[in-house]
């Protein structure tokens, strides 16, 4: 019997449905399975010492450089090990992690490639297929051995309410290539999904350990809209009680406005949304799909229909000047935004991963600098030291009242001042209305 540790760095906050799918698939073929999430508990050095095979889960930026430093350790702890990287992060650092030790690297649908290996096979080893995107039969995710629910971030209610969270995926990849997204190079603008009935069994077991809300990762839920409806409208005939939240773009929520309100009535309180940019110029370059007139009705609509917008944003570019900075505050502001807006949001900073459709644009080639492997990244400065100035400024700010737990319109208005150089004045002051939000914030 072939022993397996499952390990995820970073998750958001979330219980990670990457190493439950998994899990669930290989312990159906008989293996050992061990999952770690090292964002909640220590690394249990006794488990790794016996692994045959030490799997590291790379969804995202931050956790492939955690997972990047935790190799050493791993690799002391057992020498003979097999190690794999899979995930998002995986095939578009291959180079890099192979360098670190990996045997195997999987992307896209990987649960059947990591099956495989550990039953004998090549699949992501060198020679073996890295990026799977062949559509897979899922199996409800195993949690077990996971840390319980209530220890991930949870909800937090208008009213001063809790609720504990669970998290799902009911389909993964994306149709669409914006040029800064990480999972195009992976994707190239497929999506596949997961079987209504294996998602809405992963949210039964959810709720029967405390779940009163869901997340659904999925990065763009409208990318098949019939197939998304059908599980939430089942979730609230079964669940009734229980809430939910969903990513979407903004072109899909114009296109597919007359779902929304069926949204609401099935419980979702609010709709993550990649806005980026109000500036047309940029959102061009990132090749994003909508414009901001485009934004700005998306936030009307949600206004009229009564349902929660939660924009994310990438505020500082190479193309970022002061006064669009300065007006991207006023228009969260004149859209009564504040509240709705992670404070990290006021201070992501363009991030060109390898493979990313960005470095399509010489404009990007030339201002970028060798790929930086320790940052997984290509570092980039922008012309104006301004620009640079303010966004390292924002960055304090934002930190600084997140550890002293601020409110987010408390790191606005001083995030206002460092921009403007002066303080809101009583008359565009952000509102103070609470909306529902996630305890821990959205990241890359």
């Amino acid at each position: 019997m072939a022993r397996v540790v499952l390990i995820s760095t970073y998750e958001m906050g979330r219980q990670p449905f990457g190493l439950a799918s998994p899990a669930a698939w290989l312990r159906r073929d008989g293996a050992e399975v061990t999952c770690l999430d090292l964002s909640r508990e220590p690394l249990r050095e006794t488990v790794v010492r016996q692994a045959d095979w030490i799997a590291i889960h790379v969804p995202m930026h931050t956790a492939t450089r955690l997972a990047a430093r935790l190799v050493p350790r791993l690799k002391r702890l057992n020498p003979r090990a097999k190690l794999c990287f899979y995930g998002l992060y995986a095939p578009v650092n291959e180079e890099y992690l192979r360098g670190l030790g990996a045997d195997a690297v999987l992307g896209g649908e990987f649960e059947n490639g990591l099956a495989a290996l550990v039953g004998g096979a090549r699949a992501g080893e060198p020679g073996g297929p890295v990026v799977s995107l062949a559509r897979q039969k899922f199996v409800p995710p195993d949690r077990e051995g996971l840390p319980a629910l209530a220890d991930y971030a949870k909800l937090r209610l208008p009213d001063g309410g809790r609720r504990v969270v669970g998290y799902t995926e009911a389909s993964r990849g994306c149709k669409h290539v914006c040029r800064h997204c990480p999972i195009v190079p992976v994707y190239e603008g497929a999506f596949r999904v997961v079987q209504p009935e294996v998602a809405l069994e992963d949210i039964r077991r959810q709720v029967a350990r405390g779940a009163g809300h869901i997340t659904f990762g999925d990065p763009d839920f409208f990318n098949g809209p019939t197939h998304a409806m059908r599980i939430v409208k089942a979730l609230h005939r079964e669940h009734p009680g229980v809430s939910y939240d969903v990513t979407i773009k903004v072109e899909h929520l114009l296109r597919h406005s007359d779902l929304l309100a069926a949204l609401s009535e099935t419980g979702c309180l609010f709709v993550t949304s990649a806005v980026e940019s109000f500036d047309d110029h940029v959102l061009g370059l990132l090749d994003k799909g909508h414009t901001r007139d485009d934004a700005l009705r998306v936030v009307e609509l949600f206004r009229q229909l009564g349902l929660t917008l939660a924009p994310t944003f990438v505020p500082f570019t190479p193309w970022t000047t002061l006064e669009g900075y300065q007006e991207f505050l006023w228009l969260l502001v004149e859209s009564g935004l504040v509240e709705h807006v992670a404070p990290i949001q006021l201070a992501i900073r363009l991030l060109i991963p390898p493979g990313s459709r960005l470095l399509e644009l010489p404009e990007v080639r030339d201002l970028v600098a060798e790929f930086d492997p320790q940052g997984l990244c290509y570092p980039w400065r922008h012309e104006d030291a301004r620009v640079e100035q303010l966004c390292e400024k924002v960055r304090q700010v934002v930190h600084a009242g997140e550890r002293r737990q601020a409110t987010r319109g408390e790191i606005f208005a001083q995030v206002w001042n460092v921009a403007y150089g002066k303080p809101l004045t009583p008359r565009v002051m952000p509102s103070r209305t609470t909306i529902p939000y996630l305890e821990e914030p959205w990241y890359c």
